[in-house]
């Protein structure tokens, strides 16, 4: 992580003491953080200027090993066409590395939304 440091701990009810995200919230974060870098820095390549863009990331976790056994990513900007807002969603897709390390292992699902 460069110079960067992150601490990871566990909730109070599972036995840490709460200082900071679990692993598994890592991840979520890591794939959106990940997509959002590479739908960001296709925006500015082609100069196009979007407004209060962001994402969630949600897990759905299955037992037996514990996992997540899928994906859903909701990618949402103000006042940026559709048909744009879909287009960079497809660039990042196909640039992000956490996105191409799960693709075929892992159901994702992406949905987009645009607000006026």
């Amino acid at each position: 992580m460069r110079t960067h440091h992150l601490l990871i701990d566990r909730p109070i009810e599972k036995g840490g003491a709460d200082m900071g995200p679990m692993g598994g919230e890592l991840f979520l974060a890591a794939v959106g953080g990940c997509f959002m870098s590479n739908l960001l820095a296709a925006a500015k390549a082609r100069q196009i200027e979007i407004s209060n863009i962001g994402a969630e990331v949600w897990g759905t976790i299955a037992d037996s090993p514990s996992r997540f056994s899928a994906l859903e990513l909701h990618i949402r900007a103000d006042h940026l066409d559709r048909e744009l807002l879909d287009r960079l969603v497809e660039i990042a897709d196909r640039g992000c590395i956490m996105m191409n390390t799960l693709r075929g292992k892992i159901d994702v699902l992406i949905r987009t939304g645009v607000t006026a």
